[in-house]
């Protein structure tokens, strides 16, 4: 007598269950080894849009569990963005906001100038990351100032090498990371482009990039 539908249908349930279950045991046994905490380098990167937006999200997440946190933002100067303007409305409180930069470097069109803003946006993220009450502090488009060697890349790496607290995570983001720095980072991402609206006339928009 052959099976019926509702007959396979509760072996396909029974198969899955067992499969489940099994796979279960296994992610917990690896789980179990997982027991290390430690303040994490974290390094968003590539050609792809939603490195600060993600960079963000870990921000808000802070803000969320009510854990001091903080922003250096080295590039996009005095731009009005959703993120910063709810953060300095309401979260001020928990989230240090630091906008350090005056623009990107072909709207400054001053080197000398951009360099003496990306010091002391540095002078600022060591202070901030120095804080031990900070459990993170995001490093906003920092990669850009190192590609242009606005900072020396030796002395970003050195310090957070040997300086940063141990349970202070730090997230740098910014297309173009110098190898040194992903080879110091715990985590990095590398955001692929695959198709953008720029390319089709479409400018940024308000929600979506700002």
């Amino acid at each position: 007598m052959s099976d019926t539908p509702q007959d396979q249908q509760q072996a396909d349930l029974e198969r899955h269950s067992a499969k489940m279950a099994k796979k279960k045991a296994a992610r917990d046994k690896i789980m179990a080894t997982k027991t290390d905490q430690k303040g994490l380098i974290v390094v968003h990167t590539g050609k792809g849009k939603g490195k600060s937006s993600a960079a963000f999200g870990m921000i808000f997440r802070c803000i969320a569990h009510e854990m001091q946190c903080a922003v250096v933002q080295f590039i996009k100067g005095g731009m009005s963005t959703g993120e910063r303007d709810l953060i300095l409305r309401h979260f001020t409180d928990t989230c240090a906001f630091h906008t350090m930069g005056e623009g990107f470097t072909w709207e400054t069109q001053d080197k000398s100038r951009d360099m003496e803003m990306a010091a002391a946006a540095w002078e600022k993220a060591k202070e901030l990351i120095r804080d031990p009450a900070n459990t993170m502090v995001l490093l906003d488009e920092i990669n850009i100032a190192l590609r242009y060697d606005y900072l020396d890349i030796n002395e970003v790496v050195a310090f957070l090498r040997d300086e940063k607290p141990h349970m202070t995570h730090v997230v740098l983001t910014g297309r173009n990371a110098k190898d040194e720095l992903i080879e110091l980072a715990d985590l990095v991402t590398e955001m692929e482009l695959v198709k953008h609206p720029f390319r089709s006339g479409i400018k940024a928009q308000i929600g979506v990039e700002y």
